[in-house]
């Protein structure tokens, strides 16, 4: 799909696609992929957009240190030189103000702004839904976008080509997909051990038993 193409449906956004997560669990945007999904050939330009987006992160009362992180990159340049080069790691909120001053004429940036306006409303929502929930009503929530994880990651392995709809179910119940993702998280316990210290029946499955903090965690193992 080029820059310009709005995405169809079934087919990740392509704001999405290259959204990284830190070690912490924490979601930002390269400022230099932003840039080349919006469509941008030169960074100057590009930074003219950034630079417009901080001016606003600090007149709405925000940290500009808070959302736009200036780091270097080295990137290999040829016959094994290296150089660095400039980049920002951004907030999905600093994403939000960048496409807001980003050339209008483009119309990935229209795509872009829906995007992040509604990401930004989704999380605010989900925040506030959270809040008021009892333990039940938030386990029940979380375990429920742990399903919605695994369905939406079959049917892109399935459109993608990798897998079936049945090879990726084998490869989820593998027991040594589970238990390389259980022992991380669970300091070297296999999925059979946490069933066992959790006094389950054979029949009883492991994420049906757990509260609310232990699913978030196994959401964020699973994502």
């Amino acid at each position: 799909m080029s820059d310009q193409q709005m995405p169809t449906a079934g087919h990740v956004s392509p704001f999405e696609s290259i959204r990284r997560t830190d070690e912490d669990g924490n979601e930002f945007w390269s400022a230099r992929d932003l840039s080349k999904v919006l469509g941008y050939a030169r960074w100057d330009r590009f930074k003219n957009a950034i630079e417009k987006a901080e001016a606003a992160c600090t007149n709405s009362g925000y940290s500009v240190e808070d959302h736009f992180s200036h780091v270097g990159n080295m990137i290999e340049t040829g016959k094994g030189a290296r150089r660095e080069i400039e980049d920002v790691l951004l907030s999905r909120y600093a994403c939000y103000l960048i496409v807001q001053n980003a050339d209008p004429s483009k119309e990935i940036v229209a795509l872009g702004q829906t995007y992040f306006a509604v990401q930004t409303r989704r999380a605010e929502m989900a925040d506030d839904e959270l809040a008021g929930l009892t333990e039940d009503q938030k386990r029940l929530y979380v375990r429920t976008q742990l399903t919605e994880h695994n369905r939406l990651l079959a049917a892109a392995a399935n459109d993608a080509g990798v897998v079936t709809s049945q090879d990726f179910a084998i490869f989820q119940d593998h027991a040594i997909f589970q238990d390389h993702g259980y022992m991380g998280l669970y300091g070297g316990l296999k999925a059979k051990d946490i069933h066992a210290r959790k006094g389950l029946k054979k029949s009883q499955q492991i994420l049906d038993h757990m509260g609310s903090t232990e699913l978030a965690a196994n959401l964020f193992r699973a994502t």
